[in-house]
């Protein structure tokens, strides 16, 4: 038997629930929604979340097909899938919660006695960070912006996660993440390894929900939870991450695409008012790698508009 939250699921079956976090004004019962496929073989707890930020949908929808189509008669281990964290902020079609306008990618551990949000995160980490075993937190650029497939693996616990990383498939490997409060930190905290993984942004495409299930198989593949061999790079790009800021309000224009190569001087984007006079220019600050870039074209001062990577070396499986 498994157990999460208020469901207990037996070898071989699935089930679907809500771990209860609050009520709305109006009554309704709000919380993380969970679906479980626990395989009637032994094998590890893999939990797949999608949703910390509402306007992230791809991630969402490779979750919900996944855990469809797993056959628990021949899974090993159990899949617990969240396929939406964080519902407020998807009800507001935003990356913030509507309820508290919290960023949940950036307060936890959380607070039991807080606001929603953090309440939220405190029910995660009290839990589900101990019914699990290895956590991948899927994302998008949002609607804001578009992001260059890749994963995120935290600095400081590369010996306990590089594996899982590395089986998400992608090129390049964004080595860091200096902002703290992420999903990811209470999980590595507890000793078990935790990626998040990019992909696409702006909108919602069946290309990067393919690639998302892609990862989330190959990484079942490496966990030996399915059949088959986990395919991986001969070799991936190290690379860290800038957030470069406008200054000036305005209209924004990239000339550049997530994943594109620049050098440093490089025009990546400008900014221009209502009579398209040039009010700042975007300029690489050194050669490496456009990670991410805005899509929605309104700049307020001190708006992110890109993200450069710069290359840290070579990772070889």
């Amino acid at each position: 038997m498994y157990s999460i939250g208020p469901l207990t699921v037996s070898p071989g079956e699935r089930a679907e629930g809500l771990i209860p976090v609050g009520t709305s004004s109006y009554g309704v019962e709000l919380g993380i929604p969970l679906i479980v496929v626990n395989g009637a073989q032994d094998g590890p707890v893999l939990c797949v979340d999608a949703g910390v930020h509402g306007d992230e949908y791809d991630g969402q929808e490779a979750i919900r097909r996944v855990l469809a189509d797993i056959d628990p008669a021949t899974l090993r281990g159990t899949l617990v899938g969240i396929p939406c964290m964080n519902t407020p902020a998807f009800e507001a079609a935003a990356r913030t919660s509507g309820l508290d306008y919290l960023n949940l990618n950036r307060i936890f551990p959380g607070d039991a006695d807080g606001s929603y949000s953090l309440r939220l995160a405190a029910t995660f980490v009290e839990q589900v960070v101990p019914a699990i075993d290895a956590l991948v937190d899927l994302h998008t650029g949002g609607t804001f912006g578009e992001i260059a497939p890749l994963v995120i693996l935290q600095g400081g616990y590369e010996e306990l996660a590089t594996d899982l990383a590395l089986a998400a498939g992608h090129e390049l490997v964004w080595k860091g993440g200096k902002w703290g409060g992420t999903v990811r930190h209470p999980t590595l905290a507890a000793g078990k390894p935790a990626i998040t993984i990019e992909a696409g942004g702006g909108t919602y495409r069946e290309a990067n929900v393919e690639l998302h299930v892609d990862s989330i198989h190959n990484i079942m593949r490496q966990l030996k939870m399915i059949d088959g061999e986990a395919k991986l790079r001969d070799s991936y790009t190290a690379t860290s991450g800038t957030f470069a800021r406008s200054a000036a309000g305005g209209f924004f224009l990239g000339h550049a695409e997530p994943g594109e190569t620049c050098k440093e001087g490089d025009l990546i984007a400008h900014i221009v008012d209502h009579y398209g006079n040039t009010l700042e220019e975007v300029i690489a600050p050194q050669d490496g790698i456009v990670l991410w870039v805005r899509r929605i074209r309104t700049v307020r001062p001190g708006d992110e508009v890109v993200i450069f990577g710069e290359v840290q070396g070579e990772i070889r499986p």
